[in-house]
């Protein structure tokens, strides 16, 4: 349909160096900015690794804000130009930028197993998990998923965990769980993960 992404079917390539392909689309959204300010805006155009803004104010090249939009979530984006009432957004998802700008409360475990993976409206599949804490864990994804998008995920003995994307570079994202694991739990999940070959 015209306008409007199917984020939950579409599978980008591989990132490359270079600018995404961006979709052209008109989605009303707002931002919220460091000092609390929330700003109407208009999606003009859009891709995995940033976007197109309509906005009334002037932006400052590396400014930091929130942008959300209706049915696709929020996600944290850098300022990267601004004139003539449009913005250009790069989304900062990527592993490094998130590390410094959310420092993780948990040290993560390396982990070489497989779990359980299902999005909403979607079936479940397997997925490679690399490490693990209490409070999250990094998978790869077989399509690629939005920040800010919900997903369960189950480990072997464990019910499903409900959790978020937090950040996703190329085929890998991170994942914070809705309510973390209980300490006593955690320990018999990485016994069993480091059990396993």
């Amino acid at each position: 349909m015209v306008g409007q992404i199917d984020r939950d079917s579409y599978t980008p390539a591989p990132r490359q160096a270079e600018r995404q392909p961006r979709r052209t689309v008109q989605l009303p959204g707002f931002a919220s900015l460091a000092d609390g300010q929330a700003i109407e805006m208009t999606v003009l155009d859009l891709s995995y690794d940033g976007c197109c803004v309509g906005t009334p104010v002037e932006l400052v090249p590396g400014q930091l804000l929130n942008l959300s939009v209706l049915r696709l979530g929020a996600i944290e984006a850098e300022v990267r130009w601004c004139q003539n009432g449009q913005a250009g957004l790069a989304f900062n998802p990527q592993s490094e930028r998130d590390a410094e700008l959310h420092p993780r409360n948990a040290d993560r475990i390396a982990a070489h197993a497989e779990v359980t993976m299902r999005r909403q409206g979607h079936r479940k599949y397997q997925v490679r998990l690399f490490d693990v804490s209490r409070e999250g864990c990094k998978t790869e994804f077989v399509e690629r998923p939005w920040p800010g998008s919900h997903v369960w995920i189950k480990f072997d003995g464990l019910e499903a965990l409900d959790a978020e994307v937090c950040w996703v570079d190329g085929f890998q994202a991170g994942l914070k769980y809705t309510n973390p694991i209980h300490p006593a739990v955690f320990d018999l999940l990485t016994q069993r993960l480091q059990m396993k070959p």
